[in-house]
């Protein structure tokens, strides 16, 4: 096992977001809880072994980038490295799929399944999903249910939180128009916070 080293908290458009690593990479990303408080408690209890401290600078610049994609820019996350070793190899497959999927852009549990060469696994990616501990680093907010609705969402706040995401991103859910100026402004989820 590779066991955290640290943690470190930093601040976004969406609230106090958290990231823990380990020797091998990224074993943890964290959307924020109902309150900084809730949020620190939930990555204490996920990573009772880390301390917060300083991000070194590999972990500043993936925070950096976390930052900036919350605030609506499209910055590519694949070359964050994660450490999966506790990972089941079904899991880093999905993950791997779900990581090429770029900002405003989405693929359904579906295509996914079709992705892995395992058309009839929906159901089998949709739990891989609900399990990311990576929340953005693997997008699993971009993956939709087959008739356009959001379907499932683990982290905090739910649904919510996933459409939120999706809003910043620009991505279109069902056909729908995304919430947008003309000049491409941020959402107005994001610009009446």
């Amino acid at each position: 096992m590779n066991p955290a080293r640290g943690t470190a908290f930093f601040e976004t458009v969406i609230g106090l977001c958290a990231i823990a690593w380990g020797r091998g990479g990224i074993v943890g990303v964290h959307l924020p809880a109902a309150d900084g408080a809730a949020t620190r408690a939930r990555v204490a209890r996920k990573h009772p072994e880390a301390e917060e401290t300083l991000a070194p600078p590999g972990v500043q610049l993936a925070i950096d980038d976390m930052v900036r994609l919350l605030a609506g820019e499209r910055i590519d996350l694949s070359r964050i490295a994660l450490d999966m070793d506790d990972v089941p190899e079904f899991h880093r497959r999905v993950y791997a799929v779900a990581r090429t999927i770029p900002p405003g852009a989405t693929m359904t549990y579906g295509e996914v399944a079709a992705h892995l060469g395992e058309p009839g696994s929906s159901r089998a990616v949709g739990r891989a999903l609900a399990q990311n501990p990576f929340a953005i680093v693997v997008p699993c907010h971009r993956v939709l249910a087959a008739d356009g609705r959001p379907g499932g969402f683990s982290a905090a706040g739910g649904i919510s939180t996933k459409l939120r995401l999706l809003t910043i991103e620009r991505a279109r859910i069902g056909g729908a128009p995304t919430l947008f100026d003309d000049a491409g402004g941020l959402p107005l989820a994001v610009a009446t916070r």
